[in-house]
């Protein structure tokens, strides 16, 4: 790897950890129909109880404000009484590293200690925002540094969208005082679900807090700018489709389930075959483009042109886009990046067969920002998810 141009920057920032014996209730992350049921809880009129969840609901995901007083709309009593009953709370950013190449990653403190990263990616345009849903990971795909971590937890719905917000914060995204939200081009204008943990192992977490990032007042993206990767979870395939509807990438990297069961080990559960039918009806129930499949390049075990002619043959007949990933490697990892003729090689059989075939540049390689690199320093022992469930309410 080449020495990077500029220097990389790292912020190790001295947040007060905050007194995790607030018992006031966190209202990042709620649905609106859960934040109408809390304000009815805390002595909201019933006949007033859509209006100040439109009200509240605007301050904290359209404008960013967490303290109460500043919700101008409201009478002060009522701010007073919200401040009593409530808090707005997002992730603690412990460390923030930026890349030579502009990008930056988050590691973030959540409830109980833990931790997870995130990654915005600056582009031509546009920026990408990488987001994890798990503490950890239970997939332990063999090339993935997150699935060396053992799984600690899901996040929370909170914990998920929170972290588009801490990126906000440090962007400068949120509109000034007494402006309107900001009508230029997005400095996070895209949300991919491709950080830590596997998201559809924590459905209904990720379900809302995506619910939440697509609502018009507030956040405000397009079911269109927001990308779910997963290894093939193929139960919850349909029901992203149906309450959720955003765009799918499946951790593909396999022509056979033999290499795919060594690579993407859920692949002995749901193998390839299994996978493909799931997939063939996402398009369809979503009202989505296509689907992308995600193919990391590893010298020598899946980058042969025998593999480039099966995969386009395995998806045919499916809207696609195939992302041809250059492995990114970490300490101890067990591949090698394939060489870049091989890639190319590989990407023009794929080309020709009528798939766009984009190679995906590594970004932010210097601070171990790049796909399949994130991994928090905390670990825990491996739990069931009966026990995950438990500990986040779900």
């Amino acid at each position: 790897m080449t020495a990077p141009s500029a220097p990389i920057t790292q912020d190790v920032l001295t947040i007060p950890r905050k007194a995790e014996t607030d018992a006031r209730q966190n209202l990042v992350g709620l649905t609106r129909a859960q934040l109408r049921d809390a304000l009815i809880a805390a002595g909201t009129p019933e006949k007033q109880a859509k209006m100040r969840v439109g009200q509240v609901w605007q301050w904290v995901y359209q404008k960013g404000v967490r303290d109460f007083d500043a919700m101008t709309n409201l009478a002060k009593g009522y701010r007073a009484m919200l401040a009593e009953r409530f808090r707005i709370d997002v992730p603690e950013v412990v460390q923030r590293d930026v890349s030579a190449d502009g990008t930056r990653k988050y590691l973030l403190r959540i409830a109980g200690g833990h931790e997870v990263e995130a990654v915005y990616i600056p582009e031509e345009g546009r920026g990408t925002l990488c987001i994890s849903s798990q503490v950890g990971c239970t997939l332990t795909c063999s090339f993935c540094h997150t699935g060396t971590q053992r799984l600690v937890r899901n996040l929370t719905a909170g914990e998920i969208v929170g972290q588009i917000m801490v990126a906000r914060d440090d962007l400068g995204e949120w509109p000034e005082p007494g402006r309107a939200p900001k009508v230029e081009a997005r400095l996070i204008s895209n949300i991919v679900l491709m950080g830590m943990g596997e998201p559809l192992y924590n459905f209904e977490n990720v379900r809302d807090a995506m619910q939440i990032a697509m609502d018009g007042e507030g956040i405000s993206l397009s079911r269109r700018r927001i990308t779910l990767s997963t290894s093939g979870i193929v139960p919850e395939i349909a029901r992203t489709a149906e309450e959720i509807g955003c765009m799918l990438a499946v951790s593909f990297h396999a022509t056979t389930d033999e290499v795919r069961d060594r690579l993407v080990p859920i692949n002995k559960k749901w193998n390839i075959a299994t996978l493909l039918d799931a997939l063939r009806e996402y398009p369809r129930l979503s009202n989505s483009e296509r689907i992308t499949f995600e193919y990391v390049m590893l010298k020598g075990i899946n980058d042969s042109d025998a593999d480039a002619r099966r995969l386009v043959n395995l998806i045919r007949g499916i809207p696609a886009k195939i992302n041809l990933i250059p492995f990114n490697e970490w300490p101890g990892a067990p591949y090698e990046r394939s060489d870049w003729e091989r890639i190319e090689s590989f990407a023009d059989i794929v080309y020709k067969a009528g798939y766009a075939s984009p190679v995906r540049t590594p970004r932010g390689e210097d601070i171990m920002a790049a796909c399949g690199q994130l991994k928090s320093a905390t670990e825990r022992a491996r739990k069931s998810r009966a026990q995950i469930a438990a500990e986040t309410g779900a």
